[in-house]
């Protein structure tokens, strides 16, 4: 089939790969030139594993290209995925301006029927609201498709070509014929393609992320209390996950979720909420106790210098919000790297991939290091944010070594409290008692 997808972000790129890599030809548009140019050199603008490979693979083979001229995607493509920016408004809201923008001009270039994708993660009634738009200047027949993306940063190539499920929402046949021919690949070993209305399937996205999101934080809510009752959260989150009913995923505590997703689809919906009059009194504890927990380490370190972090030099390992991508968006060390330079101590940090994004942020306010232990050299304390798979299994005679103080502060419960305990090194972290 011949795709078009509108907007190169993370989740279009994704998609229009992904696509191409089951021999569709797809058409990528943005409007961002020096990027499109770049694309077309077979330069990846992000960070996701595997992406390249599939990338450079369907470039050479001629079924991934790019453009910045909407009217040349648009008249290409038979099925045109919208995958757009629906950034955080001032409300909580998520701002439709990017969609509605193109929906518009699609309704003003589109000659023949066309099957337009909300990709996006949207409202409930966006579809609704698509479809006027177009439908104001348009005329052809087209039908507008709800269908959410379920990609998880470090996973996505993996999570589009081997999908646990496909959620289509359309009340037109033919539409839905022509996503189940689509897909039908990527699902031959048998897992579903979920057909429903427009508004369900828009529901449905933020009702997931909202549900782990509530999961994620109620367990950063246990590990706090375990803390101060001298219970130990690794042997609770053990005794839960092996009850069916609950599962042994997303009971992991930490200083909080972050990244583009979570964040922003619980605030949409808890703000989808108040527009009905409806209150949804448990997403609006789950954005204050995830917004407590990003610094719940910092009393932690300020306490152990005696509340004077002056001068002090704290070494971070990782500053992605999750391991395996450059994302920082709502990331919870950049929460701790406020906190301590507001406290006047001095920051150097390592990420395997987030280094460039966060230099953007703060410029020469904070160090960073070639590798994770020249980060360490020197600082008064290690703080963790991120649990890279590299910061697992650290050399610990040589962090005693780099370190004035054997101290590590650990947002993500990398390693074995005993284990600690038995190399001499100072040791906090969330919901386990200190050693």
């Amino acid at each position: 089939m011949k795709i078009a997808v509108i907007g190169t972000g993370y989740i279009g790129l994704v998609t229009g790969t992904c696509l191409a890599e089951n021999g569709n030809e797809v058409l990528c548009v943005d409007i961002d030139q020096d990027k499109v140019d770049k694309m077309r050199a077979g330069v990846v603008p992000i960070y996701e594993p595997h992406l390249d490979v599939l990338f450079d693979r369907n470039i050479e083979a001629g079924r991934l290209n790019f453009t910045t001229n909407l009217k040349e995607g648009l008249d290409f493509g038979e099925v045109i995925f919208l995958a757009l920016p629906t950034p955080e408004d001032g409300d909580g809201s998520a701002d439709l301006k990017y969609v509605l923008g193109v929906a518009k001009e699609i309704g003003e270039y589109i000659t023949s029927y066309k099957v337009i994708v909300d990709k996006s993660t949207v409202p409930v009634g966006t579809a609704d609201l698509v479809h006027s738009t177009i439908a104001k200047a348009c005329k052809t027949n087209f039908d507008v498709v709800s269908n959410p993306e379920f990609l998880r940063e470090g996973f996505a190539v993996n999570d589009f070509l081997k999908p646990e499920r496909i959620v289509i929402g359309s009340s037109s046949e033919k539409a839905i014929e022509i996503m189940q021919r689509l897909y039908q690949p990527f699902v031959r070993s048998g897992n579903p393609i979920i057909i429903m209305d427009e508004k369900s399937a828009e529901l449905t996205k933020y009702a997931s992320n909202s549900f782990l999101a509530t999961k994620i934080t109620f367990m950063n809510e246990i590990a706090n209390y375990c803390q101060k009752v001298g219970a130990d959260v690794d042997k609770v989150r053990i005794g839960m996950g092996t009850d069916s009913r609950i599962g042994k995923r997303f009971l992991f505590p930490g200083i909080g979720y972050g990244g583009s997703c979570f964040p922003k689809d619980v605030k949409a919906l808890h703000k989808s909420g108040k527009d009905i009059n409806y209150d949804f009194k448990i997403l609006e504890a789950v954005v204050d106790v995830n917004e407590r927990q990003k610094t719940i380490l910092y009393p932690e370190i300020s306490s152990f210098f005696d509340g004077d972090l002056k001068g002090k030099t704290i070494a971070i390992w990782g500053l992605a919000f999750k391991p395996e991508t450059d994302d920082i968006r709502e990331a919870p060390a950049l929460y701790m790297i406020d906190k301590l330079l507001e406290a006047g101590a001095k920051v150097k940090a390592f990420d395997p991939e987030a280094m460039d994004n966060v230099e953007q942020k703060y410029g020469d306010k904070i160090g960073f290091g070639k590798d994770m232990y020249e980060v360490t050299e020197g600082a008064d304390a290690l703080l963790i944010c991120t649990e890279w798979s590299i910061f697992r299994t650290p050399d610990y005679k040589r962090l005693k070594s780099n370190l004035k103080q054997p101290v590590i502060f650990d947002g993500r419960n990398l390693y074995p409290t005993v284990e600690l305990a038995k190399e001499g090194i100072h040791y906090i972290s969330i919901g386990r008692q200190k050693v």
